[in-house]
């Protein structure tokens, strides 16, 4: 057992401690926090506050851990989006997806002090302070001033020498202070680099241009009027106003109303017309440039490509094929007539017609651009077949054509409708059977237009368009020579030849040549109608094509039906070069860019290149260009650009590319020019020329 008295002062200390604790509070109330505040509140035992919902768990449990992973993903964004693929044609799920959530946003207004804007407002500071001090300064001055002044009074009267110079020294002080010193202005670029300038604009001088024109003519006349005559005169005038009333009398209102009907109607198709105008020549632009980029490979092709293997083959070139032409309205119509267009040299006309005479329908006249390959560009339809066409030299919108009823016509291409500008009929001397070639010739001695054709009836005949109207000459009719049939009356028939070619020398004009379908080849002269210049055997079966050589004035060429190709001298009867194609021949041409390369085109859908001068003997291209059952009818080089176009009998034209092999030109030689121009072309033809001369003279 503890003693009562032992228990006692065990028990008062605690109530000391209590009281203590009372009365630090009391001071922490009164006079604030001090060291070691609340230390005895932080001893005593607090009691846990548990919430209403807590669960209750056993030691086990709150023993348990569970673990939780943070990631930055975040649990609101989609994971199943999908999109279109253009690419591949179905919906594909997208693989990223943007985790990013935005919590809290702020725009804030700090500038950095090296930028413009930040040195702009340091310098507006730093004026604002300068102008403070510089104020501060003037009113402590003035407060100085006025301490001074009863001093002043105060001094002695000996010393009155030295106040002037005292009041000027104050005078000087008192400007300097009156004006603070302002800092140097430094100009700021802004943000945007801005640099101010100024210029003056120099002033034209002032010019006084004078002009006087030349006083209109003057005639003096003079003569004496009477009473009657100026009677006379009056009444005339009268009459004529009564009459011009009669006729608007008779004019029934409804007439009237008609008549200004037609004027707006007339004026209103004008203004569509324009209109129209104008749209079809943007829809042609459109149009042309929508076939650019569908034909781009072509296009391409034709401007940048060339067959590389030519490197590697010296006596053999190859033919690309490029652009395909044909229309819908001239399916079944034969290609019979090509020609490129002189001035513009991507566009060239088409003839539409047929060989077979018993197949005669109608005919057409289309013109296509290498521009535009899908749809011509003038389009003129005729009751009979087109066989033959040309393009006029000096004026390249004047189209020549030859009929297969034997009329000749001229297209004028700036006239919008479909019909001939000038057409001949029986009246006007045309021909009874059709017309195989048409040729431009120079203008006559008038300036009056004018043409050549020949035709099956044996007359080649001169048209001249004088006074808007064609007139023909005969210059000469064919004659079957050594064959003459007698009549029982005793008289004598001279059978017509069947002129199917002609071509006009390039410097003698008077000089032409007349292929027949006897596969003779005449020279005949213009001044001459009864009688030829020489006679040559040229081929068995007809003649299709006859022309001279661009370059050298003695050579042209011939090809027929009897599969033969033939280079001639017009100086000796027999021909030069003779070449078998193995098919009947519809047409050759010479290469504008060298007078040893020429075409030719077969039946059999094949087009043979030639130069002469790298192998006198065989083509160097044979390419079938078409199907075996299309027959190829026409080529053409063009004059320019290193490609040709083939007709054939199915209505379809194809454009076609030359290989390097087939254009080549004179290569380089150390320290030496090319030599290049038509003397040039004429030499290397003559040497062939030649080595076949001496041939021919041995043997």
């Amino acid at each position: 057992m503890i003693p009562a008295s032992a228990k006692a002062p065990h028990k008062q200390p605690h109530k000391q401690s209590i009281s203590i604790g009372r009365g630090t509070r009391k001071r922490d109330e009164d006079s604030g926090t001090e060291v070691g505040e609340g230390t005895d509140e932080w001893a005593q035992s607090k009691a846990t506050v548990r919430p209403p919902d807590q669960l209750e768990l056993t030691d086990a449990e709150l023993k348990e851990e569970f673990t939780r992973i943070l990631t930055a993903n975040n649990p609101h964004a989609p994971q199943n989006i999908v999109r279109y693929s253009f690419k591949e044609g179905t919906y594909k799920p997208i693989g990223f997806v943007n985790q990013l959530a935005v919590h809290y946003t702020q725009v804030g207004n700090l500038i950095p002090k090296d930028s413009d804007e930040g040195r702009r407002q340091h310098y507006r500071d730093e004026l604002v302070a300068g102008s403070q001090e510089s104020v501060k300064v003037i009113s402590e001055t003035g407060n100085l001033e006025e301490d001074e002044e009863p001093k002043e009074l105060e001094t002695e009267p000996g010393s009155q020498t030295d106040v002037p110079a005292a009041g000027a020294a104050e005078k000087v002080t008192e400007e300097e202070l009156m004006t603070p010193k302002q800092p140097k202005e430094r100009k700021l670029t802004n943000q945007f680099n801005f640099s101010e300038r100024a210029s003056q604009t120099y002033n034209n001088p002032v010019r006084d241009r004078e002009c006087q024109t030349e006083p209109p003519p003057r005639t003096n006349f003079s003569a004496t009027a009477n009473q009657w005559e100026i009677y006379d005169a009056y009444v005339e005038e009268l009459e004529k106003q009564e009459k011009t009333k009669e006729k608007e009398k008779a004019k029934t209102p409804v007439a009237k109303k008609s008549g200004k009907m037609a004027m707006r109607k007339l004026t209103s198709m004008e203004s569509q017309t324009d209109d129209l105008i104008k749209l079809s020549q943007a829809a042609k632009i459109m149009e042309r440039m929508v076939n650019q980029n569908t034909y781009d490979d072509i296009a391409q092709d034709f401007k940048y490509y060339d067959d590389a293997a030519d490197e590697y083959r010296d006596q053999v070139g190859t033919l690309l094929p490029l652009w395909k032409f044909q229309n819908d309205k001239a399916k079944r119509l034969s290609i019979t007539a090509l020609c490129w267009n002189p001035k513009y040299r991507d566009l060239f006309a088409v003839g539409y017609g047929s060989y077979d005479f018993m197949k005669q329908s109608r005919g057409m006249l289309l013109l296509y651009s290498l521009k535009n390959p899908s749809f011509p560009e003038y389009m003129f339809s005729s009751n009979s077949g087109v066989m033959c066409l040309d393009n006029h030299v000096d004026h390249p919108y004047l189209v020549a054509v030859g009929h297969y009823d034997g009329n000749v016509a001229i297209y004028n291409l700036k006239k919008p409708h479909s019909q001939p500008s000038f057409r001949s009929s029986a009246k006007s001397g045309k021909h009874s059977d059709p017309v195989w070639q048409v040729k431009w010739q120079k203008d006559d001695m008038d300036q009056n237009l004018n043409f050549f054709s020949v035709s099956s009836d044996g007359r080649i005949v001169s048209w001249t368009l004088v006074k808007r109207k064609l007139v023909h000459i005969d210059v000469i009719k064919l004659k079957v020579e050594g064959s003459t049939t007698e009549v029982p009356e005793g008289l004598q028939l001279h059978p017509v030849g069947c002129g199917t070619a002609f071509d006009f020398h390039k410097e003698i004009d008077y000089m032409f040549l007349v292929g027949t379908e006897e596969g003779k080849i005449y020279k005949c002269s213009k001044s001459y109608s009864s009688q030829f210049l020489d006679t040559y055997d040229a081929h068995s079966m007809s003649v299709d094509t006859v022309s001279w050589n661009p370059y050298h004035t003695k050579v042209f060429m011939s090809c027929s039906s009897d599969w033969t190709v033939k280079i001639w001298d017009h100086t000796i009867k027999t021909p030069m070069f003779i070449y078998d194609l193995n098919s009947a021949v519809g047409d050759v041409a010479w290469a504008p860019y060298s007078s040893t390369v020429f075409a030719a085109v077969t039946t059999d859908g094949k087009a043979h290149i030639f130069d002469l001068a790298i192998n006198k003997y065989e083509a160097i291209c044979n390419q079938p260009v078409a199907a075996k059952k299309n027959r190829l009818t026409h080529v053409q080089f063009n004059l320019i650009h290193p490609i040709i176009i083939v007709g054939d009998d199915r209505g379809h034209i194809i454009s076609l590319k030359l290989s390097p092999n087939l254009r080549k030109m004179p290569k380089e030689k150390k320290g030496q020019e090319v030599q290049k121009g038509p003397a040039v072309e004429i030499a290397k033809l003559d040497k062939l020329l030649n080595l076949v001369r001496e041939v021919k003279i041995k043997t």
